[in-house]
C-alpha cells in the first residue's frame, strides 16, 4: 500500500514558477512515481515520470521547462515548473506503482488527491 500526500500549486502569472511536492508512505526498490495533469473534459495526461531505477521522462511540452525529482529518503517527488504558460493551467495528480513506469493512468494504483495549478495574467 502507499498513500500520497501532494502540496504546492496555486496561482501564477505566465512565466512565473511553481513547485509541487508528492510525499508517498512507502517505496519499494523499483518504484514509478508520476506527474499527470488533467483538465476538464480532458483525459488525465503524463507530465513526467520517475523510476527508481531507470531515472527521468518528460512529456514533449513539458520539456526544458519541468524538473522532476525524487529524494528518496524522504519518500517525496517533487516536480520543479518554471516558465509557466496559461496551457499549464490543469489539475495535478501524483501518482505510483511499483515496477516500471507506464504513461498512461490505468497502469497506477495509487493516487493523490489532486492540485490545482492555475496560469493567468
Amino acid at each position: 500500500q502507499a498513500y500520497l500526500t501532494e502540496s504546492g500549486g496555486g496561482s501564477v502569472q505566465p512565466g512565473g514558477s511553481l513547485r509541487l511536492s508528492c510525499r508517498s508512505s512507502s517505496l519499494s526498490y523499483q518504484t514509478c512515481m508520476v506527474w499527470f495533469r488533467q483538465t476538464p473534459g480532458k483525459e488525465r495526461e503524463v507530465v513526467a515520470t520517475i523510476n527508481t531505477l531507470t531515472g527521468t521522462t518528460y512529456a514533449n511540452a513539458v520539456k526544458g521547462r519541468f524538473t522532476i525529482s525524487l529524494d528518496k529518503p524522504q519518500k517525496t517527488m517533487s516536480l520543479e515548473m518554471n516558465n509557466l504558460r496559461p496551457d499549464d493551467t490543469a489539475k495535478y495528480y501524483c501518482a505510483l506503482r511499483w515496477g516500471v513506469c507506464y504513461t498512461t493512468s490505468d497502469r497506477f494504483n495509487y493516487w493523490g488527491r489532486g492540485t490545482q495549478v492555475t496560469v493567468s495574467a
